[in-house]
């Protein structure tokens, strides 16, 4: 399961929304404000999908007593 990686995505993609959102507000841009939230929301999905396979990967160790 790959949750790492998609921890370290979700970090990227928040990163650049909130950069992205503070210079759409800077410059008054709606489209890069629109952006960077929609950036924001994509690494927020990301981290729950993490969390869901870390979950996963936890309850596979429980069945299987650690032996996948």
């Amino acid at each position: 399961m790959d949750s790492i990686r998609d921890k370290a995505d979700s970090a990227v993609d928040k990163g650049m929304g909130h950069g992205k959102e503070a210079l759409g507000n800077a410059t008054d841009d709606k489209k890069t404000q629109g952006e960077g939230m929609l950036d924001q929301a994509q690494g927020e999905g990301k981290e729950g999908m993490g969390d869901a396979k870390d979950k996963a990967g936890d309850m596979l160790k429980k069945v299987t007593g650690g032996n996948e």
